[in-house]
């Protein structure tokens, strides 16, 4: 009888442990997500707010791309300049949704791996494809790196008037 306690308050215990383990995993990709539609809306955001959108691509299962996330959201001033200049999407790209129609329109990013970012001006129109390993710094990523990234393709970098003396 003491066994029966034993291993079901131990299946109760795992059932528990297993389902918050499940809950914590990152959920920044929506794998149902229709990528033309959400990108759509972010050129139309981006558009109203003068700004250029960056599409992260990857996927839930990309520990690269939870951890750039989560190194760009811990740090106030990375944050400051991506919601300053860019409407951010996270674009699926896993085995239940490839994306890749959608990956195919922005001329194939995935040939760098996972994440890549894609920017896109105003208008939808891709302006940088970047590879995420030259944002990389041993097991993590740089901060000077990353801010340059947003800031080389920000709007009043590409603005003509940000050159004129």
């Amino acid at each position: 009888m003491k066994q029966i306690i034993f291993i079901t308050l131990f299946l109760a215990c795992a059932t528990v442990a297993y389902s918050q383990a499940d809950t914590a995993k990152p959920h920044l990709y929506n794998p149902m997500a229709d990528a033309d539609k959400q990108i759509a809306e972010a050129v139309a955001k981006a558009k109203k707010e003068k700004k250029h959108v960056l599409l992260q691509i990857g996927g839930n299962w990309c520990i690269w791309c939870i951890r750039f996330n989560k190194f760009v959201e811990s740090d106030s001033s990375l944050k400051a300049a991506l919601d300053a200049d860019y409407v951010v999407e996270h674009i699926n790209y896993s085995p239940e949704n490839k994306n890749e129609k959608t990956l195919t329109k922005l001329e194939y990013p995935n040939r760098f791996g996972y994440p890549v970012f894609v920017i896109l001006d105003a208008s939808g129109r891709r302006i940088h494809t970047q590879n995420s390993a030259y944002l990389e710094e041993d097991k993590g990523y740089s901060k000077k790196k990353v801010a340059e990234f947003f800031k080389n393709w920000s709007p009043a970098a590409l603005d003509p008037k940000s050159y004129i003396k």
